[in-house]
């Protein structure tokens, strides 16, 4: 099954950084870094507003557990926004894509 994996980072250099290694490590197909959000959440019991970089992960069900581990390996949050979403619906060829990028051993 294909994810969506959302995640945030501090900046869109980290997410970029981020996103370039999971590419490469084929631990994603492909990822999407939005515009920069304003955030505002609980932590150690503070309420913080902050800008945040989003940024969505296409990826494989069975990669989950090995992105999120490296995620956290560069990630320069504590506890980084990690979640994912199964793909309910799309086009084959996207699909296909997805598979075919994460598991494939070619260059």
């Amino acid at each position: 099954m294909a994810l969506l994996v959302y995640m945030t980072a501090a900046d869109e250099a980290e997410a970029g950084r981020i996103a370039d290694d999971l590419v490469r490590q084929r631990l994603a197909a492909g990822v999407n870094i939005l515009a920069p959000m304003r955030s505002v959440y609980r932590w150690k019991g503070d309420i913080c507003n902050s800008r945040e970089t989003p940024f969505i992960a296409q990826t494989d069900d069975e990669l989950f557990d090995a992105l999120a581990a490296r995620v956290r390996e560069l990630h320069s949050y504590e506890t980084p926004c990690i979640v994912a979403f199964p793909i309910a619906r799309g086009t084959s060829d996207f699909l296909s894509w997805i598979t075919e990028s994460t598991h494939s051993t070619e260059e």
